[in-house]
């Protein structure tokens, strides 16, 4: 029987975060060491990869997009963001400028044998994890 799945889309991915202060967030990722592209008052661009960006955007701006109440990340979780990275010391180097740069821990690092996590929170509270998949012994 013949593989009938599509052949993957490809696309860009725009995540896009209310944040409260636009400046704090800003130099948050900055210490993480991702650039920006582009910014104005009420917005910026974070770069996660190529084809991958996080957008803040200011509460208002980010309300006058939502089509419901905008979700308090101190008091629920819309989403978990994940980046996935090349090994288990990527994902300490990235936990820890994290902390360092006013992240709060999420949790305890997992390490089953299958994947190496690490979570924390960023300032404006949404939940992030750094996450290295172990490929199988062969």
């Amino acid at each position: 029987m013949a593989d009938t799945q599509p052949a993957p889309r490809s696309a860009t991915l725009f995540v896009n975060l209310p944040v409260s202060d636009l400046a704090r967030s800003k130099a948050f990722f900055t210490a993480l060491g991702f650039p920006f592209y582009g910014a104005t008052d009420d917005m910026a661009s974070v770069v996660i990869s190529e084809r991958t960006q996080v957008m803040l955007l200011a509460q208002p701006t980010f309300a006058s997009y939502a089509r419901a109440e905008v979700a308090d990340p101190g008091k629920s979780t819309e989403v978990i963001l994940v980046l996935g990275l090349d090994s288990p010391q990527e994902v300490d180097e990235l936990a820890d400028q994290a902390l360092a740069a006013g992240a709060t821990p999420v949790g305890e690092p997992l390490n089953d044998g299958m994947r190496y996590q690490r979570g924390f929170a960023d300032p404006d509270g949404h939940q992030w994890s750094a996450l290295c998949l172990v490929p199988p012994a062969s």
